[in-house]
Order: structure tokens, then C-alpha cells, then sequence
């Protein structure tokens, strides 16, 4: 891979149209922002449930702010990316670095979390536990091929964004969102297939899946096109795009840090221990002036909230530069696919500090009980919604019972799928339907279905 030839303005699907206005990489970040799919995003848990008087993050709201910082790491990263010789030398890759990095970033951060379904992680794991709950039931079983069926037992929100930004939707247009192939690239985590994930035990770009079989062809145009390494002696197994770290950074300084700023606000933590502990992660800097840190903390007293706002910022601004050090100084090891760590993990003089964040978020955070309580919940409404539409969709037409033709009947019609396709590609319509649920639809169509709630016109 290099450093010259891992970009591409060029657009999956069939849109060759040009901007004289606005550069093909900031038509992504349109095209992503004005789209329903990222609006829905505003009706997603982030981590707490959303409650009347405080505010706390979203889908969207997180989204957004990765995509900031995303900005800021493109742009630090792009400036010395294009000081490089081999990248110096030719005008287009000089460009590209220098202006237009940052917002192929910015745009894949975006987009990082639009596969999600309703209730997050939650809503994962219910449609994973309900194809596994099928595995011995042979008549079920075997509608599917082992590979399609290693789709289905472990649902994938990475695999389904990209899903959702490259499938022609009925009614869309060819291509999708018709993004760049470098927007594409720079989201694909994990590019191999779900037979190819090899989970925890495996390397990082092979402990998930970044693409169902359907769309096997999908990700090799993208893989090829950007010039991607194929991992020796596992076909079809790629190695990360260098792009992608940058988005994974963005989004791992964000949730770790913010996710502590809405505990506060929820009053789970209080005003000193998050003050001691992002004081702490500064000064890990030594070109910090803690000094005048502690004065303009001083000058916030009266507002708990401002204060921890301020650090917060800093502690971010902070994390990013170093992220982007740590990419440049690792640059040839990350062009190349061996480098299987992450930047925000690879920070040696703060992981003492990180390593206490993510222990304080898993036992106060994500084990409170207003979130253990939504997870629950959510875990229910997904299970109950996807044994309804998947028993529906793949009983044969002439045999649905009335009740299961009304379900069906509630599937948008950009989703609904034909009666002759495959077992699988039925599933995947259905993903798509479920996929773009927010959690209040979900939960209302669950209590419609279950009769705990009348609809109303």
C-alpha cells in the first residue's frame, strides 16, 4: 500500500457528476448530513437513556462530535502526511493530504455508528441471540449456507453501515450514498467476513466483521480500488485501512472522555473526582501548564458544569495530539497492516490514567442501573420484533396465517423484499427495516404488536 495511491475521489455507484462549489470529499459530508439514516440517529441511545431535564449525548450528538475531532486528527495527520517526499513529489497526493484528509475523516465519523439498530449493543446482541436460539432446529438451520448463517449468529453494525451507505434501497438511486471510496475505506474496522472473524483471540481487524456475504463484492471493489492489503494466507482478508485508525481514535477519545462528562451531569460522579481525574490525564503532558490549569479552574468555581467542561476540552485537545503523533511516528507500520494496536491505546505515559477511566465507566457507567435497565429493555423489544418479522418473512406467502400477513404488511416499502429471493437476502431486508429503527419506533411498534398499546391514527 502507498501512501500515493491509498486515496480516491472517485465515488462507488454510477454519480461521475462534479461540484465546481464544493470538492468531492465535502459532498460526502453532505450527502451524509442532509440523509434520514444520520437523522435518526437523534432518537438512538448513546449510553444513558435520555431523561427531561438533563441533557446527555445521543447517537447524533456523539456522531458529531467524533466527526470534530475526527476533523482535528485528519488535519494534524494530512499536514505531515504531505511532507513525506514520496507524497511532496506529486501534486494531486500533496492536495489531498494537505486539504482534504480531514474531511474524508470527518465524513467516515459520521457515518461510524449509522449501522447501529435501535438500542445499540442491545439490539445487536437480540438479533445475534435469536438465530442462535435457531442452531438446532435443523429445518430452520438449514436454510442457510455456513457462511450466511456466521452472518446471522453474530449481527454486525459495522457490516450493516456499510450496508446501508452502498445498497440501492427500492425507489433510491444505484450506489447507495454514492460516497468516495476513501469515506468507504476509512470505516471498514473490520474488513474481513464474519467466517473470517476470529473474535477476541484474533488480531484487531479480524475480532469482528466488517461486511455481510452479500456484499462480499462490495467491499473487494472498495479493497481493490484503494489499493488494500490482503493478508498472506487468508484470502479474501484484508488489513485495515490506514484511514481507519484515525476514525477509531476520534471515536475512542470521545466516548471516554465525554461519557464521563454525562456522568457528571447525571450526578453518577462527582465534581471532584472527574476534576482529579482529567487533571490527572493532563498532566501527563509535560508541555502542560498545570498551573494555569488549576487558576482558570478556579475562576469556574460557581459552575461545577463549566469546570468539567473546560477540562474536558483540554483533555480531548490533548488526546488528539498525541493520537496523531503516535499515527505519524507508527506510519509505516500502520501503511503496511502490522500495526494491531490502537492510537488512543498506544499513549505509554497515559494509559495508567485511561485504564482507570474505562474501569470507573464499566462499573459505574455502563453497570448503572438506568442503563442496565434500557439495555434490558431494549434487549426484549429487538427480540420480540425480530421473532415477529423473521417468522413472518420466511413462512411461504401461501401459508402465512392473516396475523403474519399484517406484519409483513408493516415493513417500508424501500425494505420489503421480494417472495423470490433467498432465506438470507429476506433476513438482510429485514435488517435493513430493523437497522433503521430508532428506539421510540421500535418500542412503539413492539407494543403495538403486543397489544400493550393501541395505536392511534
Amino acid at each position: 500500500m502507498k501512501w500515493t495511491t491509498c486515496f480516491s475521489s472517485e465515488r462507488f455507484g454510477i454519480d461521475n457528476a462534479r461540484s465546481p462549489q464544493r470538492t468531492e470529499y465535502e459532498r460526502d459530508w453532505d450527502r451524509l448530513i442532509f440523509s434520514s439514516a444520520f437523522r435518526r440517529l437523534q432518537n438512538k441511545t448513546q449510553v444513558f437513556p435520555l431523561p427531561e431535564e438533563v441533557f446527555v449525548h445521543n447517537r447524533l450528538t456523539h456522531s458529531l462530535e467524533v466527526a470534530s475531532v475526527g476533523r482535528s486528527l485528519g488535519s494534524m495527520v494530512g499536514e505531515k502526511i504531505a511532507l513525506i517526499p514520496e507524497v511532496a513529489s506529486q501534486p494531486d497526493a500533496r492536495e489531498f493530504y494537505f486539504d482534504h484528509l480531514k474531511n474524508v475523516i470527518s465524513s467516515a465519523c459520521l457515518a461510524h455508528d449509522m449501522g447501529n439498530p435501535a438500542f445499540g449493543h442491545s439490539g445487536e446482541e437480540a438479533i445475534s441471540r435469536y438465530f442462535q436460539s435457531q442452531a438446532k432446529n435443523d429445518s430452520f438451520r438449514s436454510r442457510f449456507s455456513d457462511s450466511e448463517w456466521a452472518d446471522l449468529i453474530a449481527f454486525e453494525g459495522n457490516a450493516n453501515a456499510l450496508r446501508i451507505l452502498t445498497r440501492a434501497f427500492k425507489g433510491r438511486l444505484p450506489g447507495g450514498f454514492r460516497l468516495t471510496y476513501s469515506t468507504l475505506g476509512a470505516i471498514l474496522k473490520y474488513p474481513c467476513s464474519s467466517s473470517d472473524s476470529l473474535g477476541k483471540k484474533g488480531p484487531k481487524h479480524r475480532s469482528k466483521y466488517g461486511f455481510f456475504q452479500s456484499d462480499k463484492a462490495v467491499f473487494q471493489q472498495i479493497a481493490s480500488r484503494l489499493g488494500m492489503v490482503e493478508e498472506v494466507g487468508a484470502y479474501g482478508v484484508f488489513k485495515r485501512h490506514p484511514f481507519v485508525y484515525l476514525v477509531e481514535a476520534a471515536d475512542d477519545i470521545c466516548y471516554n472522555i465525554i461519557d464521563f462528562e454525562d456522568a457528571h451531569r447525571l450526578r453518577i460522579f462527582t465534581t471532584e473526582e472527574v476534576q482529579k481525574t482529567f487533571l490527572q490525564l493532563l498532566a501527563c503532558n509535560p508541555k502542560e501548564n498545570m498551573n494555569r490549569i488549576r487558576e482558570t479552574l478556579d475562576s469556574l468555581n460557581e459552575d461545577a458544569n463549566e469546570s468539567i467542561s473546560y477540562l474536558r476540552a483540554k483533555s480531548i485537545n490533548y488526546l488528539t495530539g498525541r493520537c496523531s503523533e503516535i499515527f505519524f511516528e507508527n506510519r509505516e507500520a500502520i501503511l503496511s497492516g502490522n500495526f494491531d494496536g490502537d492510537l488512543l491505546g498506544s499513549i505509554p505515559e497515559a494509559q495508567d490514567v485511561l485504564t482507570f477511566i474505562k474501569k470507573k465507566s464499566v462499573s459505574h457507567i455502563y453497570n448503572h442501573p438506568s442503563v442496565v435497565k434500557i439495555e434490558l429493555a431494549g434487549f426484549r423489544i429487538m427480540s420480540g420484533l425480530v421473532e415477529d418479522l423473521v417468522s413472518a418473512a420466511l413462512e411461504k406467502e401461501e401459508n402465512r396465517d392473516p396475523m403474519q400477513r399484517k406484519v409483513i404488511s408493516l415493513i417500508g416499502s424501500q425494505y420489503i423484499f421480494q417472495e423470490a429471493d433467498s432465506d438470507y437476502e429476506k433476513v438482510l431486508c429485514l435488517f435493513d427495516f430493523v437497522g433503521g429503527m430508532t428506539d421510540l419506533f421500535a418500542l412503539k411498534l413492539y407494543r403495538n404488536l403486543r397489544g400493550i398499546e393501541i395505536p392511534t391514527i
